[in-house]
């Protein structure tokens, strides 16, 4: 037997073939073409061209083409765009495994390069490999909330990912009509289908014993994702949280209650003290073109209240349902200082330390009668957690926009 990864005896199992990585290549491309457009949404309804603040990817340059003002209706659009995205992420792991597999011969072909045409492809598959498992691989520790990266995952995850998709395009290009081909050759066992396109770098000249089908084996990696999409998505709906055993956010709900929804940060972790959020202590101060005020609570709670059912819905691919936000309109508090016309606003929180501490919104946001400085939700009081003595509530925002435990509100373009 070779002990050399470099012959093609070496690889001996009869699964591999073009028919099977075809069919892993066709379930890729449909998947990863919607984890691209989803990822580029997400970072579209941060509105990183607003102000610095939300822009965690500088220097993007053309890379910013698409972005746009995101809309607040539908009001649950990001709750599903990001939902889909990381769902969807963790569904394809086993395809993209048994995809990487499948492929793994072709690393190791002889000569590295037959032609410019070839060494193009094998550089697109270098980083076609690499950049799937760099995305794949830092988008689960996102989801995982371990931040063990060099960098900012924002910055790492979408440089990446155009890396990665520029390479699965060309792959897709080269590849898709070979894959289809394969694959209209199922119904004719042992046709000419097996010995089309890479047939023969990836079935082995000296195939070991069977002992699953290649049906079984598609079986297998379907089953896989299944399982992993069963244990994932129940973190998008209140009702089946219980069900996301794989997920920080699943099991049952934090505690009972008005406020008993889910959260990433507390305000022990913010460092926000009981004192400062005391009636006594905290005021709001809100700046525009026509001056200053600071308003206490009790001041806020005379101006008119208003209710939106809204959900919070978070880049981790988490989400709550609908929850009834009751406070004074972003709109209302702009005209107070001037701006009788809606505009851009920059949000600052009591919280001193970590990202997304400030925050800013566009003019679009703060018109919608929806956006709200929340002072209550789901008929008491807001609690520590979730933002007390106000927090920001826009529709369809990413849940780090809704600031919590605000301090300050400036009106004006950004």
């Amino acid at each position: 037997m070779p002990r050399s990864p470099f012959s093609p005896a070496f690889w001996r199992s009869p699964l591999r073939g073009p028919r099977f990585t075809s069919l892993l290549g066709l379930v890729l491309l449909g998947g990863i073409t919607v984890l691209f457009v989803t990822g580029l949404l997400s970072y579209a309804a941060y509105n990183p061209d607003l102000s610095p603040v939300n822009d965690k990817t500088p220097g993007k340059g053309l890379l910013g083409f698409y972005l746009f003002a995101w809309p607040t209706d539908p009001h649950w659009l990001y709750r599903l765009t990001q939902g889909v995205h990381v769902t969807l992420g963790i569904t394809l792991i086993p395809v993209l495994l048994a995809k990487l597999w499948s492929v793994v011969p072709k690393l190791f072909t002889l000569p590295p390069a037959r032609s410019l045409a070839h060494a193009l492809e094998r550089l697109s598959l270098l980083l076609l490999v690499g950049g799937g498992l760099f995305e794949f691989v830092t988008g689960v520790l996102n989801v995982q909330l371990d931040y063990i990266f060099p960098g900012s995952f924002y910055t790492l995850h979408f440089y990446g990912a155009w890396v990665f998709f520029a390479a699965f395009v060309a792959h897709a290009v080269l590849k898709t009509p070979v894959a289809l081909r394969n694959l209209r050759e199922l119904r004719r066992p042992g046709g000419p289908g097996e010995l089309r396109g890479d047939g023969n770098e990836l079935t082995s000249p000296n195939p070991g014993p069977t002992t699953v089908s290649r049906r079984g084996a598609v079986a297998f990696v379907g089953g896989g994702s299944l399982l992993l999409f069963a244990t994932t998505v129940g973190r998008s709906f209140d009702g089946l949280r219980w069900s996301a055993i794989l997920a920080p956010h699943g099991g049952a709900e934090p505690g009972n209650g008005p406020g008993a929804f889910q959260i990433n940060k507390t305000a022990a972790y913010a460092g926000i003290s009981a004192a400062e959020r005391s009636e006594e202590a905290w005021r709001l101060v809100v700046t525009g073109r026509g001056g200053t005020v600071r308003l206490s609570r009790a001041e806020l709670l005379r101006h008119p209240l208003h209710s939106a059912a809204l959900p919070i819905a978070c880049v981790e691919g988490w989400a709550t349902s609908d929850q009834l936000w009751r406070g004074v309109r972003l709109r209302d508090l702009a005209a107070l200082v001037g701006h009788d016309e809606p505009t851009d606003v920059f949000v600052e929180s009591l919280q001193m330390h970590g990202s997304f501490r400030r925050a800013a919104l566009r003019a679009n946001q703060v018109a919608d009668p929806r956006s709200l400085l929340a002072l209550f939700v789901n008929g008491a009081e807001l609690t520590p957690d979730h933002g007390h003595p106000a927090r920001i509530i826009v529709p369809a925002a990413p849940g780090v926009l809704n600031t919590k435990w605000v301090g300050r509100l400036t009106f004006g373009d950004l």
